[in-house]
């Protein structure tokens, strides 16, 4: 099962296990090209559910000052977005099984080529994108190719977006909707605690899968998630442990996951 069905599938699958699905972020070419394979590959012997793989950006306009960081660090190691496509299809070889949705910015994509991007994410065994600026709108080319090829493709929710927005993200979402958890840049503030009112307004106006990110760091913020959420992502805490090497990122992985169970 690849592509949009494999992304599908983890949602249903956690739901039968009465929990939300845990997809961690990583970004590739940090702290080295090796480690960031080692680290996603860690998280994925503790059994998450599914995979956000950063491309390195020069100017990442929703990550804050930890991602950013980063994925500077990624680029002045020479990592390209060929090499994050090389790492998805290594990661393959090396028995990963989770699905692996990319999270990068539009411009690489339209340097790269946007038909060509998206046919060898997928020949490399990527199963969807997440693009922070590409509105629903103006998503054309983007969402046609990943129609064609089977692909997920994921629109963003912000605490501001009015009703109009959430029926327009609704309708073109391919996968499941990023809520993010409050207005800003991730890594900044904890999830605020009245979220659960803008997940109450958007369930009324969908049945798209709803995963949120932006704040959630620790076992508790992770347990909370099953309660309201169909999933949730975790940046900013897995790249922190990521400066200490990978058995930091196996261990923060692990007791996110130990603690939906």
């Amino acid at each position: 099962m690849t592509g949009l069905n494999a992304v599908n599938n983890i949602f249903d699958a956690a739901k039968a296990q009465g929990r939300a699905a845990f997809m961690p972020y990583f970004p590739i070419g940090y702290p080295t090209y090796d480690a960031s394979l080692d680290a996603i590959q860690a998280m994925a012997e503790t059994g998450v559910d599914g995979f956000e793989i950063g491309i390195p950006f020069s100017d990442p306009l929703a990550d804050g000052p930890t991602i950013q960081a980063a994925t500077q660090v990624a680029l002045e190691n020479g990592t390209t977005v060929r090499d994050c496509l090389r790492a998805v299809k290594e990661l393959r070889e090396r028995g990963v099984t989770q699905p692996m949705l990319l999270m990068g910015y539009l411009n690489p994509m339209i340097a790269y080529g946007v038909e060509q991007f998206v046919c060898d994410a997928k020949a490399a065994g990527a199963d969807g994108f997440i693009v922070p600026d590409l509105p629903p709108d103006e998503a054309g080319l983007v969402a046609q190719v990943c129609d064609r090829e089977g692909m997920a493709l994921v629109f963003f929710l912000a605490p501001t977006s009015n009703d109009q927005r959430i029926d327009l993200v609704s309708q073109q979402a391919r996968g499941f909707i990023y809520c993010v958890s409050f207005t800003g840049v991730t890594g900044t503030q904890a999830v605020p605690t009245d979220v659960r009112e803008f997940i109450n307004r958007v369930r009324a106006r969908t049945d798209q899968r709803l995963v949120m990110g932006f704040g959630i760091s620790t076992p508790d913020q992770a347990r909370m998630m099953n309660e309201f959420m169909d999933g949730f992502i975790v940046g900013t805490a897995m790249v922190k442990a990521g400066q200490n090497g990978t058995e930091a990122v196996r261990s923060l992985s692990a007791s996110l996951r130990s603690a939906l169970d």
